[in-house]
């Protein structure tokens, strides 16, 4: 049996614009339906299965935490985002009444981004507030960005979790014994009502992280390559017997992108991890005995498997999954399987559909399900009663509206090589003649995947035929296609996506007069590169957070720990000034929107600055939409809902009718 709970959806949908503010009536009304943020992210099931957590947006990039009634479908808030740029990002149940929260932030240090997080632990009525990592002070000897994780959520734990804590010393304090000498990353348990505190594994500074089995044992740690305080982007993994607390060696150091644990599963005793096989990522499970046997779980022969499924409580290992047209889990565990293709065919126009959470007894859990026209919405499914219960929409405001459907397509090369690609059309258009948008997407080592896409659906609902190309340099599709890399290989990057714009004109879907080129990130970059090498092709660019120059992205990184690790990948030779747009932007004749948050970590903003000033001195139109006090995601309405109108506006008048 299938219900509609409607009361936490109305809820939500009713808070939100008391949240985030009236705002003016978009020129482009469409742009404020594609530019609201998710209603609701985040979101858990508590222990008893009678209560939901969601954080919901609220003014200014913020975002405000509820706690909704199930049954009833009353939803309160219990946590602000705060002041000075602080997001709440996740909220999450340790009891019914206690739960952890995870705050980030973006500071600038004398022009140097720092990033921060921070873990709190609060009531659901939003008292007693706690930090659960290592309290400032005024001599620690260094920043300390990252409190820590958690490690364990320990089911039956009585509010108890293993944090994976870092911890930094104190230094220059005079007349006092009491010095903090703690220094690195190790595991406390901590009880989130009363912060006592227990040493699991003692702080080691050469320690990058933990993995515990999900019942309370840490089995894994991992020491992070240095090269003179550097990453070196390789690992030396040790692990546990299941009846030692002695570490044993596992790997030497070995290249992070070659090595990736995911899981421990304690029931079979075993790591389950990612390796090459085939020039594709494969699944294999190593015993943690004495002496480790790997053996290969699963693995593709088009692309690489991607990640594990874990049951609901987080304890066992229960399937894997990967992405071909469409993402796609495999479960070894028959009663997930037989779950899994219930709710399959209790909600048929879904198919993506994943299990986030149960609760403690397992009776209750929490769905989400979407599709590439639907955003998605959440369930409750009560398996004694056998009901579903929908209690929650992703994106309210796009509920009852037709959306663009999405389909997997093939695109021909020049070289005869075939590019896995994703064609969006206008609702209601046939495939003919159609103005058109390329949408590369960012990375470069990034892929594409069939589903909602909320940039994509509204340039079809503006009337645009949207095509998103899986070009060489995306990941997922094993080592030959990801190449070197997007930048290091752009001209082939590069040249698939040019490459799609064509194959868009010749099978007579777009009219070959009315193309344009939307990016972000690595998208960007590569909707600027294509302008600069074929400036025919495009009527107009956007370009939002985009890099522009290669030396200037190894120099932003020289102030970090990762300098080297960005530097070997970007690379040195002549592709540096060839493939920096930057270098190249008296090519590009056609009008150029330029968007970008002055907090991003990911892309310095100094990068459209410079392409900005550049463009204008070419006498290129350009616009530059600069957003103060936002990162690399532009994670706020308003903003996005600008950034969209204006899109739309150059569109319309570049290629539109």
């Amino acid at each position: 049996m299938r219900t509609k709970y409607c009361l936490i959806a109305a809820v939500a949908a009713a808070a939100l614009p008391t949240l985030a503010g009236a705002q003016a009536p978009a020129a482009d009304p469409q742009a404020a339906l594609f530019g609201a943020r998710e209603s609701a992210v985040g979101v858990d099931l508590s222990p008893s299965g009678r209560f939901v957590s969601y954080v919901a947006p609220s003014r200014g990039g913020g975002a405000v935490g509820f706690i909704a009634d199930v049954q009833t479908g009353d939803a309160k808030p219990f946590l602000n985002s705060g002041n000075g740029g602080d997001h709440l990002r996740w909220c999450r149940f340790v009891t019914d009444q206690r739960l952890i929260c995870k705050y980030t932030a973006i500071v600038d240090d004398a022009g140097v981004l720092l990033g921060f997080s921070r873990l709190v632990a609060i009531n659901s009525d939003g008292s007693d507030l706690k930090q659960l990592g290592q309290e400032s002070s005024y001599y620690d000897a260094g920043y300390r960005q990252y409190d820590g994780d958690v490690l364990d959520w320990l089911p039956g734990g009585n509010g108890s979790i293993l944090m994976a804590r870092e911890y930094v010393r104190e230094t220059g304090k005079t007349g006092t014994r009491m010095i903090r000498q703690k220094n690195g990353f190790g595991v406390d348990r901590i009880d989130t009502v009363t912060l006592k505190t227990s040493p699991v594994e003692p702080p080691r500074r050469d320690a990058g992280g933990y993995m515990s089995d999900g019942q309370g044992h840490v089995r894994l740690m991992d020491m992070v390559g240095l090269d003179n305080d550097l990453l070196t982007g390789k690992t030396k993994y040790y692990y546990r017997t299941a009846d030692s607390r002695d570490w044993k060696v596992l790997t030497d150091y070995v290249d992070d992108d070659d090595y990736r644990p995911l899981a421990i599963d304690a029931t079979s005793n075993s790591l389950y991890l990612l390796k090459p096989l085939n020039g594709r990522k494969a699944l294999y499970r190593i015993k943690l005995t004495d002496s480790p046997t790997t053996e290969l779980v699963a693995s593709n022969p088009k692309v690489d498997i991607d990640d594990v499924i874990r049951s609901s409580n987080g304890q066992r290992v229960i399937g894997y999954t990967y992405a071909v047209e469409k993402r796609r889990g495999d479960y070894f565990d028959p009663e997930y399987k037989s779950l899994v293709s219930a709710l399959s065919g209790a909600i048929p126009n879904l198919p993506i559909i994943d299990v986030e959470r149960a609760n403690a007894d397992g009776t209750k859990v929490l769905i989400y399900a979407g599709s590439d026209n639907d955003p998605g919405r959440f369930f409750v499914f009560d398996k004694k009663a056998k009901n579903l219960a929908e209690i929650m929409l992703v994106r309210p405001e796009l509920e009852n509206r037709k959306l663009a459907n999405v389909k997997p397509i093939s695109v021909k090369s020049p070289d005869g090589v075939t590019i896995p690609a994703y064609l969006t059309l206008p609702p209601g258009k046939d495939a003919k003649n159609l103005p058109a948008v390329v949408l590369p997407h960012g990375g470069p080592s990034d892929r594409d995947e069939w589903g909602f896409d909320w940039l994509a659906q509204y340039l079809a609902a503006k009337g645009y035929a949207v095509l998103q190309p899986e070009y060489r340099g995306s990941s997922g599709f094993g080592d030959a296609w990801l190449m070197e890399n997007g930048f290091k290989s752009w001209r082939t990057s590069i040249g698939d996506i040019t490459a799609s714009a064509h194959w868009l004109a010749s099978e007579g879907i777009a009219d070959p007069k009315r193309l344009a080129i939307v990016g972000w990130s690595y998208g960007g970059y590569a909707a600027l590169q294509a302008a600069s090498i074929e400036p025919a092709l495009f009527k107009s660019v956007v370009a939002i957070a985009p890099v522009t120059d290669l030396a200037l992205l190894k120099e932003e990184a020289r102030d970090y720990t990762n300098y080297q690790v960005v530097a070997d990948y970007v690379g040195a030779g002549p592709h540096i000034v060839d493939g920096s747009p930057l270098r190249h932007a008296s090519a590009i004749k056609v009008p150029v929107l330029l968007v970008h948050g002055d907090l991003d970590q990911n892309v310095n903003v100094e990068q459209s600055r410079k392409m900005d000033a550049a463009l204008q001195a070419a006498g290129t139109p350009v616009e530059f939409l600069e957003y103060k006090s936002l990162d690399h995601q532009l994670d706020d309405s308003t903003a996005r809902t600008e950034m969209l109108s204006k899109i739309g506006r150059m569109l319309d008048q570049t290629i539109g009718h």
